[in-house]
């Protein structure tokens, strides 16, 4: 989904736990919760009054976005992290996709949405998103918030009464973005019934490639030769096996890391050749070493 540090992995297109752990250095204020949907998760996200860049890791995943600001778009699968910056008081809720569920809601191959975010009318039609787009709209506004006072953003020994008032605003946000995952989820769920269900071999794939198997021990495990397997790769996750293998691993990597696992054990648990690879790829996907990606 791409700019510099420093940032807050947050998902400005797409997310996960660990990606968010540091939110509250930035003051987006970040949830997510099972959307229940063939796996996915679905993640709410409201920017302060001065919001700086967002860092989102490339995963494999689609997401259905709403934001405030544009509406419904989708978020493709990104080959290199994506950086994204929210107007003020912006506020986003995505529906995030496992790997290779995308094509079967949205209709199109994911390699077609590869590196992009678009609007939702572009692949349903403008008559199914703009309904889509007003009852989001209808949800969100439906426990309408009070401007956030400035006082609110302040030091703990700010006024309390000020405080008090942007917490209750904060609530009633949350509430109306909560009903918009909520819509989105079931919209989703319909349209995966209707195309029969995600690919089983997607989630094969994607799950043998997330416990480190090579690409040649995934093809076989699928019944497959290596060059059909890079075919459905493109259409399920929007790139090769190998892209997908690589990015599933910096993934597993960082979250060893940040369980406080050494970059050097990391790489060799992981099957890098060693730290220095280990960084190497990392700022390749990433655009900055993993220390960076460990401090923010």
């Amino acid at each position: 989904m791409a700019l510099p540090w420093p940032v807050t992995e947050l998902p400005l297109g797409r997310g996960s736990g660990a990606d968010v752990a540091a939110a509250g250095q930035t003051g987006d204020v970040y949830r997510e919760r099972p959307a229940g949907v063939a796996g996915a998760v679905l993640w709410t996200s409201s920017a302060p009054a001065h919001p700086r860049p967002v860092r989102v890791l490339p995963d494999g995943c689609l997401d259905l976005l709403w934001s405030s600001r544009l509406g419904l778009l989708v978020a493709g699968p990104d080959r290199t992290a994506h950086l994204s910056t929210s107007a003020p008081a912006e506020r986003w809720v995505g529906l995030r996709l496992p790997p290779g569920v995308g094509p079967a809601v949205f209709g199109v191959p994911a390699v077609e949405l590869r590196d992009q975010r678009v609007p939702l009318a572009d692949l349903w039609g403008a008559r199914a998103a703009g309904i889509l787009a007003d009852q989001a709209a209808d949800a969100a506004s439906s426990s309408p918030a009070p401007p956030r006072p400035p006082e609110a953003d302040a030091a703990p020994g700010a006024d309390a009464a000020a405080q008090s008032d942007a917490a209750v605003g904060r609530g009633a946000a949350d509430a109306g973005l909560y009903d918009v995952g909520t819509l989105l989820a079931a919209v989703a769920a319909r349209r995966l019934r209707a195309a029969g269900g995600a690919d089983p071999l997607g989630l094969r794939v994607a799950a043998a490639l997330a416990t480190g198997a090579t690409v040649a021990e995934t093809a076989a495990r699928a019944g497959l030769d290596q060059r059909s397997l890079l075919r459905h790769s493109r259409h399920l996750f929007g790139y090769g096996p190998k892209t997908l293998a690589r990015i599933l691993r910096m993934r597993r990597a960082l979250a060893l890391a940040r369980a406080g696992m050494s970059l050097a054990e990391v790489a060799a648990r992981t099957g890098y050749a060693d730290q220095a690879h280990l960084t190497r790829d990392v700022r390749a996907l990433a655009g900055v070493p993993p220390t960076a990606l460990l401090t923010t």
